[in-house]
């Protein structure tokens, strides 16, 4: 007889195990989905490309984002954390995909640039490998990639690691432009995410209301030969955590 239930954790594990082992895009098992997709570093991946976003280059030229320790989550080749690390920042970065991370520390190398790398499950490093206070929290692309349930761990995430007065970015799909938009419990009936949830302005209000918007907007689609990565299907948003 079965009962393991006791916390809210065992609870958000059961929750996991609804969905097919091939939506899992979000747990330590995922992993080595994620070294599959990042295995072959030839494909045309938009965000492959050795490229930071064009939203957080925005929020540093323009004096929002400044110096400090910065946690780059879901970091992929590293693309963005190296650009912190050129501002200035002390940066950690965290992703599932060893292959991503190694990818990553390459690239850092070949620039001379000190990134702290990790491989992992961002929620289980919170607290041990990840300690905050951090400065700033981006997340390019993994906020989509989380199951409803995911959201009670993602904001407790950001709580726990978030300094007083810092800033938290993100990147997400764009209702109406890229990924489903079907009611939360829906994923559960289907037992996968459809590739990743589409949000809108409301929904990131909504979610992040204990933080102050600093700016939600949609992302400049970037030309091939921009040196800014930027595509139209996401919304960028910045939120400040009350001092």
């Amino acid at each position: 007889m079965d009962r393991h239930i006791r916390t809210v954790e065992d609870v958000l594990r059961l929750l996991d195990g609804l969905f097919a082992a091939g939506g899992d895009r979000w747990t330590t098992d995922a992993g080595s989905w994620w070294d599959d997709f990042y295995a072959d570093r030839s494909r045309q991946i938009p965000f492959f490309a050795a490229k930071p976003d064009e939203n957080l280059v925005s929020h540093v030229e323009a004096g929002l984002l400044t110096h400090g320790r910065a946690l780059d989550l879901g970091c992929g080749p590293g693309r963005n954390a190296l650009y912190l690390a050129s501002q200035g920042f002390e940066v950690d970065a965290v992703d599932l995909s060893s292959e991503a991370v190694a990818w990553a520390g390459e690239r850092a190398a070949g620039a001379g640039a000190e990134v702290r790398f990790l491989a992992g499950d961002a929620f289980a490093l919170a607290g041990t490998e990840l300690r905050g206070p951090y400065d700033l929290v981006y997340d390019s692309g993994c906020l989509h990639h989380l199951p409803p349930h995911r959201r009670i761990s993602y904001l407790a995430l950001i709580d726990q690691l978030l300094a007083p007065g810092g800033l938290f970015g993100l990147t997400c799909f764009a209702a109406g432009a890229m990924g489903p938009e079907l009611p939360d419990a829906a994923f559960y009936e289907r037992g996968r995410l459809e590739g990743g949830l589409a949000y809108t302005p409301e929904a990131l209000r909504g979610l992040f209301g204990g933080m102050t918007e600093v700016e939600i907007r949609r992302m400049r689609d970037e030309p091939a030969d921009s040196p800014h990565f930027g595509e139209p299907f996401l919304w960028t948003a910045l939120f400040r955590r009350a001092y």
